[in-house]
């Protein structure tokens, strides 16, 4: 019988260097409430959000992606050809066909790679973590670069109190390569399709059809077609959160093979500041472990959160390179992932 050759990996990985790109625009929950019966204090009590970014002029998400891409390249040192699969993780990419890791992937000048879209709403992150982790010890890649990259405001319903005010827009990429220390556990991750409907799109076919001749011609990227409206059972979510997510979070300090008093850094997705102080306080992690609150002027950017919050952390001060940092995705499916990772060295260009 034939031996089929196999791929030899690295098990010992980390993120390299990291990038993000905010919108230009900033949106207060003021401007917020010109259109939303709601007030700014009624916002920020239930959510921790004072402001957040959304995109305007040529600002998309295919620039802010690249953008992200392009930096997380430059600090990490990695020569970009040695970047062996690009992973797009978003829900907005305007097209189904052709989706979009392969137009980023040319963009940042790395045509010819794999590329895809990974598909989970706000816990892409984490599951493109998960992936690239194992796209590198499996050998399929030396070197990963993850992009989570969302125009979240494209979904929005500007009078709806369930969403109007949450999300922002934005994008935040990731190197993911060798290192001499493994840097990142594996993944505790899940789903729960019983409660899929808490989170979902909605959208009115009939509209659609009758919007279609006025939309050609058209940039998909910023006149979508049909554009499909955002909805989500807030309470609902919190419950399933509240129950969920503490276990995904003791589950992956088990994984790794570390205690809560190892943690130096706390970084859950930048859904909802109550929900992430809730499961903080329930993991027992110390009042002082520093806790990402990017939220509270970037708003949910969705599947970019993460890396967006790590950026800002590093880039202020209240994280550093080579600290221990635990990270939960977690939002629309409903889906989760949890891991234990090792922050990336701050960058030297930033996205603010």
């Amino acid at each position: 019988m034939v031996s089929i050759a196999i791929n030899k990996g690295h098990q010992n990985i980390a993120m390299l260097g990291i990038g993000a790109y905010r919108p230009r625009r900033i949106v207060s929950n003021d401007e917020v409430c010109e259109t939303l019966d709601s007030t700014d204090e009624w916002i920020y009590d239930r959510s921790g959000i004072r402001n957040r970014r959304w995109v305007s002029g040529d600002e998309s998400l295919r620039s802010m992606a690249v953008a992200a891409g392009e930096r997380a390249i430059k600090n990490s040192g990695v020569d970009r050809s040695k970047i062996g699969a690009l992973i797009l993780a978003s829900s907005t990419w305007p097209d189904i066909t052709p989706h979009g890791g392969p137009t980023v992937a040319h963009d940042l000048g790395i045509n010819g790679i794999p590329a895809f879209d990974l598909v989970s709403g706000c816990g892409g992150f984490g599951y493109g973590l998960a992936v690239a982790a194992d796209l590198l010890r499996s050998g399929s890649a030396d070197y990963v670069l993850l992009i989570g990259a969302e125009t979240m405001s494209f979904s929005l319903d500007p009078h709806d109190r369930g969403t109007a005010f949450i999300f922002g827009d934005g994008a935040g990429a990731v190197v993911i390569g060798p290192s001499q220390e493994n840097g990142i556990s594996p993944a505790v991750w899940g789903s729960d399709g019983e409660n899929a409907s808490a989170i979902g799109q909605n959208f009115n076919i009939l509209e659609m059809m009758d919007r279609a001749e006025s939309y050609q011609g058209k940039d998909p990227e910023t006149d979508p077609v049909g554009r499909m409206l955002l909805r989500m059972e807030g309470p609902r979510v919190f419950r399933w959160a509240a129950v969920t997510l503490p276990r995904a979070l003791a589950s992956a300090l088990d994984v790794a093979g570390v205690s809560k008093d190892d943690i130096e850094v706390f970084v859950p997705h930048q859904a909802n500041a109550r929900i992430n102080e809730l499961m903080k306080k329930n993991l027992g992690l110390a009042d002082d472990i520093p806790m990402a609150n990017d939220i509270e002027n970037t708003g949910n950017t969705s599947a970019a959160s993460i890396p967006l919050a790590i950026e800002e952390m590093l880039v202020t001060g209240k994280a550093k390179g080579g600290q221990l940092a635990l990270l939960l995705a977690f939002g629309a499916g409903l889906s989760y992932a949890g891991q234990v990772a090792v922050l990336p060295p701050a960058p030297t260009e930033a996205s603010f």
